[in-house]
């Protein structure tokens, strides 16, 4: 990497602060072009003003900040211009700068991998970087934090150290039979090895939960028509996501919305309404419904009060240990008898009285719901899987060791764990990880 990189680090558009980045070599001839001679003393705030090297025209008065390799973001040298944030500004000082001899604009997620690159961070810490760009809600913000100041690549890192280490001595073992090494040398590695299996087996077995963070824990609301779901859906969303109307059926499609609860993703799905049809794109809507509803994380099981005693069948054979049940329109008069006698026919499962047209119950709803999602989405404090990507390299590397403990030969046993240590690697990028690096850094923004 031996150009240099510049682009605006910031949002684009209209802001009160604009912060144009460079990083690379030319980056110290390009900040002394434009904010002149001599450069700020490291990592010390110095206003300036800019112009272009050109014209000499005054482009902003700004602040700067220099950043000598190797004590920087990137591990090289790094340049950066805090200017006012109007368009105009940032689009002639990029320019400037793009006309600066060996300087070009950067690619998305150029600065992280040149991070990566000169050790300045794993692909665990990458990753969690731009987890934390796209958090939404604190718990996907703390969980992005852990993963970023390296919580999750320690952890694999100290795994792939302990496998190297048995490794060196079942090698030795091989190489130098006729050396005065320590009786059971190869041996002694294998209450080693289980330990391991068993670690990573336990962190395997987490649920999910890291994962379903990131992306958001499934909430499917079901029932029968005109139970009130998207109603309850809009209610819960606090604005119209979907269509509301007294005609059974008009619910036709999964709908979707994004949801913080409690510091919780949380992605709530209105459904068809379950019922047999005759009308063919109705029975695709319900369909459907049933297949979310099998996905999901979790489910609202949604009865109508005016119908109560009476429970909808298609909606109870739905209501399981994954299922929030509520009855809606609690407003209408005489409910709360009718509630009763239904806890009484769901063998005493809690009913949550709410009604989705005057608010009644969705305080109490939600907090359900965000003490769901904390069980389904936190866990001991131990760093949590994250990636399919880890998920498949941690499955491959307990293969490889449970194999080596069943190897015939000694030989085969050490390369069962070099295969496995080599798994691990390719997790945090301490092996040869080209074929990844530009999955990983796809999803970065320019500027990061």
């Amino acid at each position: 990497m031996t150009d240099t990189i510049f682009a605006l680090a910031t949002a684009p558009g209209r802001a009160g602060v604009a912060v144009v980045r460079v990083s690379g070599p030319a980056a110290g001839g390009a900040l002394e072009a434009l904010a002149g001679t001599p450069r700020p003393s490291p990592r010390v705030a110095t206003l300036r003003r800019l112009r272009d090297p050109a014209s000499a025209e005054v482009l902003d008065d700004a602040l700067v900040l220099w950043f000598p390799g190797p004590r920087s973001y990137t591990g090289e040298d790094v340049a950066e211009l805090h200017l006012h944030g109007g368009r105009a500004v940032t689009a002639a000082v990029l320019d400037a700068l793009g006309r600066c001899p060996g300087l070009r604009p950067a690619e998305p997620g150029d600065f992280t991998r040149r991070a990566f690159a000169n050790g300045k961070m794993d692909l665990t810490a990458a990753e969690g970087l731009i987890d934390l760009i796209d958090a939404e809600t604190s718990a996907q913000r703390r969980q992005a934090l852990r993963q970023m100041e390296g919580e999750l690549g320690r952890l694999y890192e100290g795994w792939r150290t302990r496998l190297i280490r048995a490794l060196a001595h079942m090698e030795a073992d091989i190489d130098f039979p006729d050396e005065d090494l320590p009786a059971g040398v190869a041996d002694a590695v294998r209450p080693e090895i289980t330990d391991l299996i068993r670690a990573i087996g336990a962190h395997l077995s987490d649920g999910h939960r890291g994962e379903r963070l990131r992306e958001g824990l499934h909430v499917a609301i079901v029932g029968a028509p005109n139970a009130g779901k998207s109603s309850l859906l809009n209610a819960l969303a606090r604005r119209d996501a979907a269509i509301v109307s007294e005609r059974a059926g008009t619910t036709r499609d999964v709908i979707e919305v994004h949801l913080d609860v409690g510091g919780f993703p949380v992605v709530l799905a209105d459904t068809a309404g379950l019922r047999e049809t005759a009308d063919t794109i109705e029975e695709e809507g319900v369909r459907r419904a049933l297949a979310r509803a099998a996905s999901a994380d979790l489910k609202i099981a949604v009865f109508d009060a005016a119908a109560l005693p009476h429970l909808d069948g298609g909606t109870l054979a739905l209501v399981d240990d994954d299922s929030l049940v509520v009855v809606n329109k609690c407003d209408l008069p005489g409910v709360g008898t009718a509630v009763r006698a239904a806890e009484s026919a769901l063998s005493g499962c809690p009913l949550l009285a709410v009604s989705a047209r005057v608010g009644t119950g969705l305080g109490d709803l939600e907090a359900r719901l965000a003490a769901a999602a904390g069980e389904r989405l936190t866990g001991s404090g131990a760093p949590a899987l994250t990636r399919t990507r880890h998920r498949v390299a941690l499955e491959a590397c307990r293969a490889a060791l449970e194999r080596a403990l069943t190897a015939p030969l000694p030989e085969l046993a050490a390369e069962d764990v070099r295969l496995a240590a080599a798994a691990l690697g390719r997790i945090t990028g301490r092996v040869d990880v080209d074929d990844l690096l530009d999955v990983i850094f796809r999803d970065f923004c320019i500027g990061k």
